[in-house]
């Protein structure tokens, strides 16, 4: 993995947590992963509390994961904390088969992927919506 080094944590404030066993296609977990981009740590999460997709609840162990990283490993403020990253990659796929008419046999594909959350920390908190 040649992403781990390329993000130094002293500098720009970020903390990782890889999950890297989830039973879920890449394709199904990439909209969860965008929607929650750029959020705020508690409002990713309430987010993903109240999805009807299967898949959240390991993405929220993951970014609690990565929250109490943060807090024991570098004692950040977790309400300063927002999503900088979340993305996904590919890992094995288990092969199945289905049997099927005529002594034929149908492929059934299992994939796993992998979630990588960054954390970082903002400076100061930014007031939205204040043109009036």
């Amino acid at each position: 993995m040649s992403k781990k080094k390329k993000i130094n944590k002293k500098d720009n404030k970020t903390v990782r947590s890889i999950n890297n066993n989830i039973r879920s296609s890449v394709r199904k977990l990439n909209p969860i992963l965008k929607g929650i981009v750029g959020k705020k740590v508690d409002v990713a999460i309430r987010d993903l509390e109240f999805s009807e997709k299967r898949i959240t609840k390991d993405i929220r162990k993951t970014i609690s994961s990565a929250v109490a990283n943060a807090e024991n490993n570098f004692q950040y403020d977790i309400d300063k904390l927002i999503v900088k990253e979340a993305y996904c990659g590919k890992k094995i796929t288990m092969k199945r088969f289905r049997p099927r008419a005529k002594g034929r046999a149908a492929p059934i594909l299992k994939p796993y992927s992998s979630v990588t959350i960054i954390l970082s920390e903002i400076k100061k908190m930014e007031s939205h919506g204040t043109k009036g």
